[in-house]
């Protein structure tokens, strides 16, 4: 399979293009998208994490190379496996999708011209930019809010933000870093892209929905969100507890101008306006004095990461340059012992 293109390497040269398929239990349908995969690719690896049927042996026979994990370690987990073995392979372009037949691979394509091309660094195939193919009403829904919340907190605008089915470039397989273990590393992975620097390109993709999902949507959905505040709270506490610290500070401050309207005009006190003051006002300081300490604590550890950082190139410089020093002197003596002999 010849690819000609950028992808962040010199023009003219063939590019390696591998797919990785991360998957769980797919004995039915991986047979199906190996060989389907294979034909726009120069190699395919079944990430199987921890699967109790078949599905290593179909992936095999199919001409796949298997990456088996000996447990189920999370969607996530498995992605770090892809972006691990593309780096380990040499790939300039690295295509995941799933392993479930939802992903036609007759997109890939299509997927990875922008990477080929060197306008991207990352090729997102987006559900929601196909008329022709959208996921159920439900679905829709639930992608939506969760894409909404993520492009809110990441500060990256996709269309499609839990989209299974991408393209990373070499430059975007030596930045990427992730963490997550579940379901959630689709949102982490655009915080890490907004982190990186790296352009994104979105291309529209066909997707199927014919079989039942494995897992329920709004436990999948929950999950998602909760691991997204997570990621929130620790990227951008002042977001997750500040605005909705001012937020019921302002509240609260407006109950108090109804109290003292009430009491200009009456010389009553209205007791229940009083107390959701107290109450609201009190709580949008706590939201805010959390964030805060939260903002402040990650500056002062990404503050000590990059001194600790910085002390260790200068020390590790000083040890080359001792270690260099030390070679001359060395051989002036054997010289020297050499001539008194």
């Amino acid at each position: 399979m010849s690819h000609q293109g950028s992808a962040s390497e010199k023009p003219g040269r063939k590019l390696h293009v591998v797919a990785a398929i991360p998957c769980l239990d797919e004995e039915r349908f991986i047979g199906t998208v190996v060989l389907k995969t294979k034909k726009h690719v120069d190699g395919v690896i079944v990430i199987d994490d921890g699967s109790r049927d078949a599905t290593a042996e179909v992936a095999a026979a199919a001409g796949a190379r298997v990456h088996k994990h000996g447990e189920n370690r999370g969607y996530g987990a498995a992605i770090r496996t892809a972006l691990a073995e593309g780096r380990q392979t040499g790939a300039d372009v690295l295509v995941v999708l799933d392993g479930d037949g939802q992903h036609n691979p007759n997109d890939i394509p299509r997927l990875i011209r922008p990477l080929l091309e060197g306008k991207a660094d990352v090729a997102v195939g987006s559900r929601f930019l196909d008329t022709g193919s959208k996921p159920p009403l439900y679905r829709r829904f639930g992608q939506r809010f969760l894409t909404a919340a993520t492009n809110l907190a990441s500060g990256q605008k996709v269309s499609d933000s839990q989209s299974g089915f991408r393209a990373y470039s070499t430059k975007a397989l030596k930045e990427l870093t992730l963490v997550e273990s579940g379901m959630s590393a689709s949102s982490e992975m655009q915080f890490a892209i907004g982190r990186s620097g790296l352009r994104v390109a979105e291309v529209p993709i066909s997707v199927s929905y014919k079989e039942k999902a494995k897992r329920s949507p709004i436990g999948h959905g929950l999950g998602v969100l909760t691991r997204l505040l997570v990621l929130v709270s620790l990227r951008q506490p002042l977001l997750l507890f500040g605005t909705p610290g001012v937020i019921l500070v302002a509240a609260g401050l407006s109950f108090g101008i109804r109290v003292l309207a009430r009491y200009g005009e009456t010389r009553e006190l209205a007791v229940g306006n009083a107390l959701g003051m107290v109450l609201l006002f009190l709580a949008g300081l706590l939201a805010l004095f959390s964030g805060l300490m939260l903002q402040a604590m990650k500056e002062l550890m990404r503050g000590g990461a990059a001194q600790l950082a910085k002390e260790m190139r200068e020390y590790a410089s000083s040890v080359e340059s001792a270690e260099g020093e030390e070679a001359p002197q060395e051989l002036d003596a054997s010289d020297g012992a050499g001539r008194e002999s």
